[in-house]
């Protein structure tokens, strides 16, 4: 939730979902005004720039003096990598204006835009405002990004766009057929996150089975640190390990039939057994006191001050967490712990993707512009500034060489290399906001955890949820091709 996640968003650093995949905020606001006003957002506006003359250093086409007109969410990653690929933008084209906007409110500053039909050229699309990216997809209100994709990359020209990315990536992009409408920039490895220094103290390494779970749990709350905590008014942080915890019981199939609102696909023995496994971190007392009140920010700072072992997040919480994370901390994140022999999917399976999430809106002006705004993001150079800046790995496959990488990241990219194929990537938070956050995430697992619900009623009331979203005509729904 790179930051998407609550942030979404989130890379190998998030943000949000996550993805976001990001920094996130919070609850997702209400969606319908906005939505209707994308339905029919064609009140007048600014026409179309005329494109430029394409060339080997202008591939797309961009017309080199109209002006670019980007808005950043300014979350976990902040927004200076941005800032930094738009000076590239100017040298190249230094007739070109570049208007620069940061922002945590992108739906509220940018619903009057897409209402009156002047949105921005290039917009990242995340945090707790995230616009409904199931909806603008079919709403037809983003522009189709395959001119980029099958661009000359910005640093070798014999390779496109496409081929330069990190696997998975543009799929997150795709909704339905080949069309790609998001460019998820960060790349975030979500799971358990905890410090080694922390782990040492107990004498204890990151626990493979659930078993050894609960046991280290126990020893610690004998010396009066919590297991688990998380960003209880945020709950939707909870499913960043819980999901892929889930397909490794199950397998990656339980997830798709999450993803697909097939009928009692939440009532698989999986989900059931997942749920209790978590409810009984609650049961036993092994929750941070209090974690049900905290936002994201408010647990990160209860974990980094060592008052807790472990929480759910993105990998955006190094830098998020940053002003609070004492020097020796060794942050790391591991995949789910093994439930007993009978999992389907082997111990590494973990949920990683794009987060992040930059739309060139439909009736951008320079949407050629905006396009060439992320060929630049996409660059080695400009990756790995982000890798420096915000310590995420970026969409680019690459960027990292010669730069040393913190214990944080150099644990992602051990767990990915762990999970090899077994790396899963669950796209409610993608498809269907609402029913994500505000309905499976707060209504359901936040009250769960809280001890408000039992994991049987959780289950029942996020089936219900999930029920009235496959049947509700007035959204597009989406299936795994």
């Amino acid at each position: 939730m790179g930051s998407t996640s609550a942030h979404n968003n989130e890379g190998l650093g998030r943000r949000d979902v996550i993805k976001r995949s990001a920094a996130l905020g919070l609850i997702t606001v209400p969606t319908m005004s906005f939505l209707s006003a994308c339905a029919s957002g064609d009140s007048g506006g600014d026409e179309p720039v005329k494109k430029g003359k394409t060339s080997a250093k202008n591939p797309l086409g961009v017309n080199e003096s109209a002006a670019l007109d980007v808005v950043i969410f300014n979350g976990g990653f902040g927004d200076q990598y941005a800032k930094d690929a738009e000076k590239k933008y100017g040298e190249a084209f230094p007739k070109a204006k570049v208007k620069h906007t940061s922002t945590q409110k992108i739906q509220s500053q940018l619903q009057p835009r897409f209402n009156g039909g002047t949105p921005p050229d290039l917009i990242d699309n995340s945090g707790a405002e995230q616009m409904d990216m199931g909806v603008l997809v079919g709403k037809k209100q983003l522009l189709d990004l395959t001119p980029l994709m099958d661009a000359p990359s910005y640093d070798d020209p014999n390779k496109k766009v496409r081929d330069t990315l990190r696997p998975g990536v543009l799929e997150m992009g795709q909704f339905e057929g080949d069309p790609v409408w998001i460019m998820y920039y960060a790349y975030t490895v979500y799971g358990v996150w905890y410090s080694q220094t922390n782990l040492e103290k107990l004498d204890a390494e990151y626990p493979e089975t659930w078993d050894d779970m609960l046991a280290l749990c126990a020893k610690a709350k004998k010396q009066g640190i919590a297991g688990w905590t998380y960003a209880g008014k945020y709950p939707y942080y909870l499913p960043f390990s819980l999901y892929p915890f889930i397909a490794k019981i199950g397998g990656r199939e339980v997830l798709d039939k999450i993803d697909n609102l097939e009928p009692n696909a939440w009532k698989d023995p999986a989900v059931k057994a997942a749920f209790e496994a978590y409810y009984e971190l609650y049961k036993k007392g092994y929750i941070l006191k209090g974690t049900p009140g905290l936002t994201h920010i408010q647990s990160q700072t209860e974990w980094t001050k060592g008052k807790a072992l472990f929480i759910p997040n993105g990998s955006w919480v190094e830098n998020e967490a940053a002003p609070t994370t004492p020097k020796d901390f060794k942050m790391m994140v591991a995949a789910p712990s093994s439930l007993d022999s009978s999992d389907k999917m082997p111990f590494g399976t973990i949920w990683a993707s794009g987060g992040e999430p930059f739309v060139v809106p439909a009736k951008a002006a320079n949407p050629q512009g905006g396009m060439e705004q992320l060929r630049i993001m996409l660059s080695e150079e400009s990756s790995k500034n982000f890798t420096k800046q915000v310590k995420s790995l970026s969409a680019f496959n690459g960027g990292t060489d010669g730069l040393t990488l913190s214990t944080a990241m150099q644990s992602g990219v051990d767990a990915l290399k762990k999970a090899g194929d077994n790396v899963v990537n669950p796209r409610l938070q993608d498809w269907y906001v609402k029913l994500q956050k505000e309905q499976i995430g707060t209504a359901g697992l936040g009250e769960m955890m809280a001890g408000r619900l039992t994991p049987a009623e959780a289950i029942k009331k996020i089936q219900a949820y999930a029920d009235a979203a496959a049947k509700d005509q007035s959204i597009k729904h989406y299936k795994h091709q």
